[in-house]
């Protein structure tokens, strides 16, 4: 199967709560989207690997992707070395994906900025053919994503570019809340946590307001690049 974007993030629920909206508008126009977990999540003070997993596949189902794929990395300790690069790239040619958003540059989670220096390193080796990986003993053909997009987490980046997902915005809400384990539960009987709180989901809500406001719309996501990004012509921009 080969798809047009492929978001990748450190932990289940990574992509949820940064891009969600993006994904749901691109699977609208026509095109494929799949997520790709790096770790299990193992380290979440609520709940464990294999709920967290349950949720993830819910959540998939509600955005409607293609696939979602889980590395089984060490959550907190997962490296950019040789071993990690190759599990990443092995995925980028498994999907041929034309765009990747992954995770933020720099954030409060030291797994996300680590992360995303890894995908942006794995989609440049994925290019390289004489790298060579496998799949079910095939081996695989080289393949470089045309671009990498950073999406925005905890901590406040100045985004390049912003995604109207007014339209997507309680879809997305409800890909989060898939989460139960990790989210506002009124009734759940977990250790309380930053990101269990119900102020934390109105912060998401606000982030993406804050964005949204920037281009006169009412929700929307914002992104970083790593390089220039061209355009046709001046009308491509709003």
């Amino acid at each position: 199967m080969k798809l047009d974007i492929l978001a990748i993030g450190a932990h289940p629920d990574d992509v949820e709560l940064s891009c969600a909206g993006t994904i749901l508008k691109h699977i609208e126009l026509g095109k494929t989207v799949g997520i790709l977990d790096l770790t299990l999540g193992e380290l979440g003070t609520r709940g464990n690997p294999t709920l967290r997993t349950q949720e993830a596949m819910h959540s998939a189902k509600i955005l409607g992707v293609s696939v979602r794929e889980q590395l089984n990395m060490a959550d907190g300790f997962f490296e950019n070395n040789e071993a990690s690069l190759r599990q990443v790239i092995e995925v980028i040619r498994k999907y041929q994906p034309e765009i990747i958003l992954c995770n933020a540059i720099s954030d409060r989670h030291p797994d996300h900025g680590r992360a995303a220096k890894l995908t942006s390193e794995a989609c440049f080796y994925s290019g390289l053919a004489k790298i060579e990986t496998f799949d079910n003993k095939v081996l695989q053909k080289p393949w470089r994503p045309k671009s990498v997009y950073h999406y925005i987490q905890d901590n406040f980046i100045e985004p390049d570019f912003v995604i109207d997902i007014t339209k997507y915005n309680d879809k997305k809400m409800e890909s989060i809340m898939a989460y139960s384990s990790q989210f506002f539960d009124p009734n759940s009987k977990e250790p309380q946590t930053p990101i269990s709180s119900k102020g934390f989901i109105e912060y998401v809500n606000s982030k993406s307001r804050l964005f949204g406001r920037a281009i006169n719309t009412d929700f929307a996501e914002g992104f970083t690049v790593n390089r220039y990004m061209g355009v046709n012509n001046l009308f491509d921009l709003v």
